[in-house]
């Protein structure tokens, strides 16, 4: 079997060349990734039967020949950051819009099977407090350049579907945490401030709530949709795994035996979504697929372990990112 995983060396797209590996003997890899910031070629580094393709998913040129040797592509490739999407939105239009249509084109091309990897950010945000959570069927309401450039990066593939017949799926995931995460992100840049003794920052009130889910389990529900989805639907992963800001940051503060109330209020985000959450239930009828993490307590253990244990892997990117943030007052 010959994968094709576009923005293999970043954060999610790293532990699934890893899980790949690991739970598929018969497998081989090829990583297509530009080394963007947030591509990281030490994530995936001494893998046996891994190729890493240096380009850009919106080059055809570089694309289709990968995908004509591929048996099936994973499309994780984003510009996935909403900070740096406020700051400048060009290159999540090319990677996330422009890139996605050149991958469309080449496995319509070739007949080669896709699955494309969103974000649940595209629904927009819940309120706080409201019943309901993201279901496969709701209207896109998108919040800022990062989310809108992914649902139209969806609608693309779902008009190739029924234009053009090409083989896809799209999953829409909420908030990942785990091994290999950028250390802009909120989880890893709080669990390596503690490691250096600086008080954690939380934006805002810290009330807005998210779904986390390991990415562990991210990507085991991948290979059960790429395995077992129907051609053409929208699955929606989450591992049940609602809390706030401020509970997460506590919950990590405990890791370190810190006091619960040890962190700093900075200026929050431009808008802010309020509130993300899944509704699993077309995927776990569909395909019997459950987490593994279904503690979030011990998934956040798991993940403090790993960057601990890890320090050769984040500390080269610490310094820069500490003064991006500076710069912002936060």
């Amino acid at each position: 079997m010959r994968v094709l995983v576009t923005g293999g060396a970043g954060f999610i797209g790293a532990n699934f060349v890893h899980s790949t590996i690991e739970n598929h003997p018969d497998a081989e890899v090829t990583v297509l990734d530009k080394l963007t910031y947030a591509g990281n070629p030490d994530s995936i580094a001494g893998l046996d039967r891994v190729e890493l393709v240096v380009g850009d998913i919106a080059d055809a040129d570089t694309v289709d020949p990968l995908v004509k040797d591929a048996d099936v592509v994973v499309n994780f490739a984003a510009e996935s950051h909403n900070d740096n999407s406020l700051n400048d939105p060009s290159p999540f239009i090319r990677t996330n819009i422009e890139g996605t249509f050149q991958i469309l084109e080449a496995v319509r091309r070739h007949g080669t099977r896709l699955h494309h990897i969103s974000t649940d950010e595209v629904y927009g945000d819940l309120e706080i407090d409201e019943p309901r959570k993201f279901a496969p069927g709701d209207p896109y309401k998108p919040s800022s350049p990062y989310s809108s450039s992914k649902g139209a990066s969806d609608l693309l593939v779902r008009a190739w579907v029924r234009s053009f017949g090409v083989p896809a799926t799209i999953s829409n995931c909420s908030n990942n945490y785990g091994p290999y995460q950028h250390i802009e992100k909120f989880i890893p840049r709080t669990i390596t401030n503690l490691i250096d003794g600086v008080r954690p920052r939380v934006y805002g009130t810290g009330e807005q709530v998210r779904d986390w889910i390991h990415v562990l389990d991210h990507n085991s529900a991948v290979w059960e949709i790429i395995n077992k989805g129907r051609i053409g639907e929208t699955y929606l992963i989450g591992a049940n795994g609602e809390k706030n800001n401020l509970e997460v940051t506590k919950m990590i503060l405990a890791e370190f035996g810190r006091d619960p109330d040890d962190f700093d209020h900075v200026n929050d985000r431009p808008g802010h979504d309020q509130r993300y959450a899944i509704d699993n239930s077309k995927l776990v009828e569909e395909t019997g697929w459950q987490p593994s993490f279904q503690d979030f307590a011990a998934g956040l253990h798991n993940t403090v372990e790993w960057y601990k244990a890890n320090e050769a892997w984040w500390r080269p990117q610490k310094e820069a990112v500490e003064a991006k943030y500076a710069k912002q007052g936060q």
